[in-house]
């Protein structure tokens, strides 16, 4: 079990990037109504020892479960802010996958309803096993 955030430097990681899909998350009611893509970077620090010198899949942190269960969260109940969106991705990912130590979630919203000219709005947040619930 990692002892502070200080030493994840020194921890295995995984990391998915880009994880896609159409929710229906804002303040306004026409981005709840209609829709725009969100996707989630994740970098879940675990120990990959064993996984690496046993070969096996239960050894580590099943990426592609992650995947679909990131997935269902962002299709799923609407929420007015990305921070709650990725407060909830963070909580059910710890909840869920008891190997990871800690976790790093940004949630982008590429298509945010904002009058000026920007390529991605994003918030990011850091959890820790210690600090879930």
């Amino acid at each position: 079990m990692m002892t502070s955030p200080a030493d994840l430097s020194h921890h295995d990681r995984i990391t998915l990037t880009g994880l896609g899909a159409v929710g229906y998350h804002g303040v306004f009611e026409k981005e709840r109504r209609t829709g725009q893509p969100f996707f989630v970077d994740l970098v879940m620090y675990t120990d990959l020892k064993a996984a690496g010198s046993s070969d096996e899949l239960t050894a580590t942190v099943h990426y592609g479960e992650v995947a679909e269960l990131v997935r269902e969260i962002v299709i799923g109940p609407r929420y007015q802010l990305i921070e709650t969106l990725a407060e909830r991705i963070s909580t059910e990912l710890l909840a869920k996958f008891s190997l990871i130590g800690a976790l790093e979630v940004t949630v982008h919203k590429p298509k945010a309803p904002i009058e000026v000219t920007f390529s991605d709005v994003a918030v990011t947040i850091f959890r820790t096993r210690d600090t879930e619930g």
